[in-house]
């Protein structure tokens, strides 16, 4: 009796001691959650097979459950995580050490309710924090990432606009550029290129106007790595420091360069027209036809902006290398002769292109010059000249001149001398009117 009673005092106690250093019973758990949570995407980086989420819950005592659980990792490593700062594109010191994970297991418990210099961190906070997880290789190696993902305002919000970034000087090298959009509004620019040198280090930038046109530098883009081709940059502002949000972004006047160097600026990669100059694929090819030199031809491209406007692309082939030739959009049609009403950049003898962005007809004098879309362009009453000196490499009726391959071809019989015969070709034009090309032999 003695010994059983001598055992009910000491589970008692026990009983008793468990209550008073944990604040629990069965009547009282201790804290709880409360269903409130929010996951977030941590993206491979050093190892495409390790990926995973981190998660953060709420309990009903104020404090946060941070469980981070990857897959990939392997028994008998151990990977240490932090918060940080800033978005992860940004880069920013660490402000709250979250337990390291389990390579065994891949997962980390975390119980937080302060950053690291006391500052108190509850649910609510963490969805508004300016931050980033990063889950490192080893403690030896912290510069080595496994896992790594935005939180909070620098969540991505699932819009995104994708840029195609077209080969320049190398014909191994394009790419895209995406506008991704975050909750707080600002945008995520990743630039992804193919064909990139490992080690080398392009620079990137957005520029003001579009390529054809050309113009200065906006906002500087992170590097480009050359190893995985890709470079990732936020973008709250200008470099002026004036805000641009993501919707203003996808109506910005610029386009995006990369570079082949820091040292060899000039020389470029890949480049895209974003923004209001996005093409949007409706496009007019015309006929280019030699006359100078009959084994030059070539077609003038003409493609719609998003902002309504034309980017010209005239294409030629067999141009002699290191030539440059003028060329102009005119009144009227070939036949009649018309003056000059919209310069367009020289042609390249040795590419045979140019690109030139169209928004208006030329200033006169002091009168400006008025504005012209894409659709007016289509239907306008000109043609299109590229020169050599004072004679032409190459033209071609555009607008509602075109001719739209409709013809009827009429015999012309000797008269006086039997040795002359030929034809006469009625073409109809898109207008409705008639170009008459008469052939003698």
């Amino acid at each position: 009796m003695k010994k059983f009673l001598k055992s009910l005092l000491l589970c008692s106690f026990l009983a008793i001691s468990f209550i008073y250093l944990t604040g629990c019973s069965e009547d009282d758990p201790g804290p709880q959650l409360t269903g409130d949570t929010k996951t977030y995407d941590l993206n491979s980086v050093s190892n495409p097979a390790v990926n995973g989420t981190v998660t953060f819950a709420q309990r009903d005592d104020d404090q946060v459950l941070v469980t981070i659980q990857l897959a990939g990792t392997q028994s008998g490593n151990t990977h240490p995580a932090h918060l940080h700062a800033n978005s992860a594109a940004e880069g920013g010191g660490i402000v709250l050490d979250l337990t390291a994970v389990n390579g065994a297991t891949g997962k980390s418990e975390t119980v937080v309710k302060a950053l690291n210099d006391g500052t108190t961190l509850t649910y609510d906070d963490i969805l508004a924090f300016d931050g980033y997880v990063n889950v490192h290789a080893s403690a030896s190696d912290l510069g080595t990432l496994i896992g790594q993902g935005d939180i909070g305002q620098n969540e991505l919000s699932g819009d995104e606009k994708v840029y195609p970034l077209a080969v320049v000087s190398n014909p191994d090298i394009s790419g895209t550029a995406t506008f991704a959009k975050r909750i707080n509004g600002e945008t995520l620019v990743t630039v992804s290129l193919n064909g990139t040198t490992d080690g080398g280090v392009h620079p990137s930038h957005i520029h003001a106007n579009s390529a054809a046109k050309t113009g200065g530098i906006v906002i500087d883009l992170s590097d480009i790595d050359g190893t995985t081709g890709i470079g990732r940059t936020n973008i709250a502002a200008l470099n002026d420091a004036t805000p641009i949000t993501y919707e203003e972004l996808l109506n910005f006047d610029g386009y995006l360069n990369v570079h082949l160097s820091a040292t060899e600026i000039g020389a470029l990669i890949a480049q895209g027209d974003i923004g209001q100059n996005e093409l949007t694929g409706d496009n007019k090819i015309y006929t280019l036809q030699p006359v100078a030199n009959p084994a030059v031809t070539g077609t003038a491209t003409f493609a719609k902006r998003k902002n309504g406007t034309t980017l010209v692309t005239v294409a030629l082939t067999n141009t002699t290398p290191g030539a440059s030739h003028s060329s102009h959009i005119h009144a009227k049609t070939i036949a009649e002769g018309g003056s000059i009403v919209i310069n367009l950049n020289n042609v390249d003898g040795t590419t045979g292109k140019a690109r030139t962005s169209v928004t208006k007809l030329n200033d006169v004098g002091t009168t400006i010059g008025a504005p012209i879309t894409y659709e007016e362009l289509l239907n306008f009453n000109g043609y299109l000249n590229v020169h050599v000196g004072s004679s032409f490499v190459a033209q071609g009726d555009i607008g509602q001149n075109e001719l739209t391959g409709v013809s009827k071809t009429y015999t012309l019989n000797s008269v006086s001398d039997p040795a002359i015969s030929g034809t006469a070709i009625f073409a109809k034009r898109k207008n409705g009117n008639t170009l008459i090309s008469i052939a003698l032999q």
